[in-house]
């Protein structure tokens, strides 16, 4: 049976895609409280939506630009919202 990682060798290996925790902390917040202060019409869907690209944005600000997955992950955060829109309209 394969053993799983453990929590420390996951965030030495999620440190190389995703930059430093510290740094992504930054730039998610920063991006949070500008999105907040933007649009008080948000639904809550679209406020999730922009919450979690601002979480793979501050992946690619701070770690792997090239990582796939982060692109990947803000496409399908944006096709919820768009989803939702549809589903609601």
């Amino acid at each position: 049976m394969p053993t799983s990682q453990s929590v420390e060798e996951t965030l030495i290996g999620r440190s190389k895609t995703h930059g430093s925790f510290a740094d992504n902390a930054f730039y998610a917040q920063e991006m949070r409280t500008l999105f907040r202060q933007g649009h008080v019409g948000l639904t809550l869907v679209q406020r999730e939506a922009l919450d979690m690209i601002a979480g793979k944005i501050s992946r690619i600000l701070s770690g792997n630009p090239n990582e796939p997955d982060h692109w990947l992950d803000i496409e399908g955060y944006a096709r919820l919202a768009r989803n939702d829109l549809e589903s609601t309209g």
